[in-house]
């Protein structure tokens, strides 16, 4: 049965030149993770090995390192401190968003002078042990021992490596989104680490408050010079004014009331006169218009107010009132000559007097008030024109007054607030506020903080990764194998006429022969695209070579004359590798009679060839083996062998030598149409395999393709993707 038509194989002949080279890879790029999926598959076992290998590595640290135990103390650092006063230090606030604060604090969490200071606690500067634990070397003049102790005078220099050693060993570790820190200390000795961290901890508040009291001792220094200066400056002003004022007479009395104690509130003498003069004018000018007004009135007789309200005039007039009426009545009945009526009328008259004289008493006493209202009135106005003038004077002389005043109200002002200051310092500093407290004291850890053997051990595996990674990097740019069936095309520049995959368990023969075969399969896919490279179909004559032996080369041509044969051309086989034939073994014949004759100048062909029945094609042994073949192959026989067997056979499939190290491969090749290169599957370095073509390309041989042979799917760099056998019972013979 023909697996492929005869037809096809007429349209194929009819292709056009520029369709000639066929190629199964896809000339799309390969994705970058496909190409690291494939180193990463491809050197599996390095990687898995060098992996394996960190992971002993790191196992073995591991259990070799010293055991190291971590203690770890809370501190809270506070922004403010407790007031426990209500008076504040020299220090400057801290705002709420202040995170220069905090790094100033951690800075200072890992001072120098703060951990000399520890060690200096914890009587680590003479310890042998210390350095000891910590591996310190005593070579050095500093720590060689004399009589079981260390040197007094290199003191110094063992306090400064005591605070490295522990420095180093320290960690802070700010608590996010809190004002926690933790305080951790790493050390070979559990109880040691405690002892450290909890010391630095307590430490670090001594400090803390140690800067506040240096600070509120400098501000209490400093204010305490700065009185000095202005006690002076108070009592210089004020020996000033009191000498101004003696020389100018210029009394001033204290004001009443006290003032409102910021300044000096005072009152001068003249001015107190002048104020109380002033209001006893103002008192006596009322009294004088009220004793004129009433000495106005007065000049009508009996109608002045005190007239009318003089109790005795009032007493006289009402008996005078009564005596009147009593006449009235006698008159009634009597004459005035009445003795009755003239007695009463006698008293009526002595009334009148008596109280003639009343009124002018009264009206002598207003008037006598209205002229003394009037002298005190021009006395007290005399006097406050006098104390005006006075006061006016004072004034002009107390300018210069006002100014000594008021520096020396200016002094006792600044000297009072530098005084209340340096109180509140002296209170706040004795008080000692802070800001640092201690929230959890560190334990003795139980647990050894490190090795941590699975983080060890996942570290050691990323290296292992890593380094694998990067090996099978190194590896896959120094190998030259070919292992796919796009490196082909890729490295080498030829079109890919098909991959062939590795036969096990059987000889090529006998997997040919199978029609089911996955090498069947192969090759017609490769014959299929042979018949792409010409413009009549699969090349007439065409030589099968590789760049060394053992490629697959015969196999190749082997299998290309049997597809060939089995598309029912007429095709012959021949042997051309003389040095070491193969082709007569396959027939079952010897090689007595092959090429060599021919070439040497016997002409009886058919003697030459035999019948391969069971895979339906002529073939040509290579004769016996000539001392040198290539001598052979020099002249115009091969060529006109050629020719004879087109004449009677529809295709001549030439198994040629390698080609690395003959000349037989290139002469070869030039007398057929073209040449089929077989490579082989991770067993040639490309750059050999560019080599051979140079030499082939000099000869001027036209190849049309390459066969990736030996082919291994799961050796390849996708390991999917390559598969044969589809169909066909596969399963059946699996189970067989």
């Amino acid at each position: 049965m023909n697996l492929v038509p005869t037809n096809l194989i007429g349209e194929v002949s009819a292709a056009e030149p520029a369709t000639a080279a066929v190629r199964l890879t896809d000339s799309a790029p390969v994705p970058m993770i496909r190409q690291y999926l494939r180193i990463a598959l491809r050197w599996r076992y390095v990687i898995v090995g060098i992996s394996a290998a960190c992971i002993l590595l790191g196992l073995i640290v591991t259990l070799l390192m010293t055991p190291k135990y971590t203690a770890t103390a809370t501190i809270e650092i506070a922004r403010d401190a407790s007031q426990v006063t209500g008076f504040q230090g020299v220090e400057r606030e801290t705002s709420t968003f202040d995170q220069e604060f905090y790094q100033t604090q951690y800075g200072l969490l890992k001072s120098r002078a703060l951990s000399e200071r520890v060690a200096n606690q914890l009587r680590l500067i003479d310890d042998p042990q210390f350095f000891q634990r910590f591996k310190v070397a005593s070579q050095a003049p500093a720590f060689r021992l004399v009589n079981g102790r260390y040197p007094a005078a290199e003191r110094s220099e063992r306090q400064r490596v005591a605070g490295e050693i522990l420095r180093a060993n320290l960690s802070v570790n700010p608590i996010r989104l809190s004002r926690l820190v933790e305080v951790s200390f790493t050390s070979p000795d559990s109880d040691f680490s405690a002892r450290v961290a909890n010391a630095w901890a307590e430490n670090f508040i001594q400090t803390n408050l140690e800067r506040k009291v240096q600070a509120t001792s400098y501000g209490r220094n400093l204010l305490q010079r700065q009185l000095g200066l202005q006690k002076e400056r108070l009592d210089e002003s004020q020996r000033q004014l009191v000498n101004y004022a003696s020389q100018q007479g210029i009394i001033n009395l204290p004001a009443q009331g006290g003032g409102n104690g910021t300044t000096t509130s005072e009152r001068s003498i003249v001015a107190d006169d002048l104020a109380t003069l002033n209001t006893a004018l103002s008192q006596a000018t009322a009294e004088r218009i009220q004793a004129e007004a009433r000495y106005q009135q007065a000049g009508r007789a009996g109608t002045s107010p005190e007239a009318l309200r003089n109790q005795a005039i009032n007493n006289l007039r009402q008996r005078r009132a009564e005596l009147a009426a009593d006449y009235q009545r006698m008159m009634v009945q009597f004459a005035p000559d009445y003795p009755a009526a003239k007695a009463i009328q006698s008293q009526v008259d002595q009334l009148d007097r008596s109280i003639a004289r009343e009124e002018s008493r009264v009206s002598g006493s207003i008037q006598g008030d209205y002229r003394e209202a009037i002298g005190r009135e021009r006395a007290l106005q005399a006097k406050v024109d006098q104390l005006k003038a006075n006061y006016l004077d004072l004034r002009r002389r107390s300018i210069q007054y006002s100014i000594y005043q008021q520096e020396v109200d200016t002094n006792r002002a600044l000297y009072d607030g530098l005084l209340q200051r340096f109180k509140e310092i002296g209170v706040a500093g004795g008080v000692g506020i802070n800001n640092i407290s201690v929230v959890d004291p560190a334990d003795v850890p139980q647990v050894p903080s490190s090795p941590r053997r699975i983080l060890n051990l996942l570290i050691a595996l990323v290296v292992g990764l890593g380094l694998g990674g990067l090996a099978a990097f190194v590896l896959e740019q120094l190998d030259e194998a070919i292992a796919d069936p796009a490196e082909v095309e890729r490295r080498l520049g030829l079109p890919l006429l098909g991959s062939v995959p590795k036969v096990g368990g059987e000889t090529p023969k006998e997997a040919l022969l199978d029609r089911k075969s996955n090498l069947v399969d192969a090759y017609l896919a490769v014959q299929t695209n042979l018949a792409f490279t010409t413009e009549h179909g699969v090349p007439r004559s065409f030589a099968v070579t590789s760049t060394r032996p053992a490629e697959g080369k015969s196999t190749t041509a082997l299998a290309l004359a049997t597809m060939l044969a089995r598309s029912g051309r007429n095709v012959i086989l021949i042997d051309g590798d003389m040095r070491s034939p193969s082709v007569h073994e396959l027939g079952g014949v010897n090689h007595d009679r092959g090429v060599s004759n021919f070439l040497a100048g016997d002409d009886a062909i058919e003697t030459m060839t035999f019948a391969m029945n069971d895979l339906g094609f002529t073939a040509m042994s290579a004769g016996p083996i000539p001392p040198n073949a290539a001598e052979l192959l020099t002249g115009n026989r091969f060529h006109l062998l050629i020719e004879r067997l087109l004449a009677r056979y529809d295709h001549v499939v030439v198994d040629s030598p390698p080609v690395m190290g003959l000349a037989d491969a290139p002469l070869i090749a030039a007398r057929v149409e073209g040449v089929i290169y077989a490579v082989e599957s991770h067993g040639i370095r490309s750059s050999m395999v560019k080599t051979a073509l140079s030499r082939l390309a000099n000869a001027n041989a036209r190849i049309f393709g390459g066969v990736l042979t030996k082919f291994e799917a799961r050796r390849a760099h996708y390991g999917y993707g390559y598969d044969y056998g589809y169909g066909y019972g596969r399963d059946d013979r699996t189970k067989a």
